[in-house]
């Protein structure tokens, strides 16, 4: 029996995440998931790629605001969970790898605030409901679907077996929050999620679209904000090597909307037997 464990939202891209015991799921992802994201001066986002000291910013809810504080300056910033923004205020374009997206930029202070934490020039944006980013037409179901600033997709899932898996290999053990996903889910075998096609949590439904290809980011320690050596990207080449592309998770999108809760079951329905 296949059980829902973890729930986590990333509010602000690339910083670190909120463990949830329950959230709604909207037609752009989990509440509140990546709706922030900070850019350049070109509007560019930026991550944890090229900054790693990004995943030193620990997010919360306080109430009606989004407290972001900075784990080594133990500085922190409140911003509102639905902020309003006046008719005369611009829309900016920023984008997220290929994609052009409208967003507005929440407040100067804010701004400063991002700034002065990171020692470069940075804007924090929000992303509006009237903002929709589409999926891309490859994998999108009905060619609706939208996404917030997420890299690609609304959801990600990963079973504790697959985590489980790989630290058997491991010389220094992770934990999940290397890989970043919305769902774990634990009584599974390792890496059956990559073939899931249909499949519901409690009662909301979903589609496995595409393993998830990962990246450098994987490397970094999400408590010290700093890249920790080559694992785990190197033994998971070794054998999550598909088409050059090294896989962990499976990459969601949402067929209707609702709410999920730690313990509900998962339940899949079909599976995709695409190689």
């Amino acid at each position: 029996m296949l059980q829902l464990s973890e729930i986590w939202i990333y509010p602000v891209k690339s910083l670190g995440g909120i463990q949830l015991q329950e959230s709604k799921v909207t037609d752009r992802g989990l509440e509140l998931d990546r709706r922030w994201l900070l850019v350049d001066d070109n509007g560019r986002f930026l991550s944890q790629r090229e900054h790693p000291e990004l995943a030193l910013f620990k997010p919360e809810i306080v109430g009606e605001f989004l407290r972001i504080t900075h784990r080594t300056h133990l500085e922190f910033i409140d911003i509102p969970l639905r902020p309003a923004f006046s008719d005369g205020v611009t829309k900016i374009k920023v984008t997220v790898w290929d994609d052009s997206i409208d967003a507005f930029e929440v407040s100067q202070t804010a701004t400063d605030w991002f700034t002065k934490q990171l020692g470069i020039s940075v804007r924090l944006v929000y992303m509006p409901q009237e903002s929709e980013r589409k999926l891309d037409p490859d994998y999108a179901i009905t060619g609706t679907e939208i996404n917030s600033f997420s890299d690609g997709y609304p959801f990600l899932i990963i079973g504790q077996s697959s985590l489980d898996d790989l630290n058997e290999r491991l010389e220094v053990k992770i934990p999940m929050n290397r890989f970043r996903p919305n769902f774990v889910f634990t009584n599974g075998n390792p890496f059956e999620e990559d073939t899931w096609r249909e499949f519901s949590i409690g009662n909301v439904s979903f589609i496995g679209v595409k393993p998830c290809s990962r990246c450098v980011m994987t490397t970094v320690d999400q408590e010290k904000g700093i890249i920790s050596g080559k694992d785990p990207l190197k033994t998971l080449a070794k054998y999550r090597n598909f088409g050059n592309n090294v896989l962990f998770g499976q990459n969601v999108i949402g067929l209707g909307l609702g709410s999920v809760e730690i313990g509900d079951l998962v339940r899949v329905s079909s599976f995709n037997l695409k190689d």
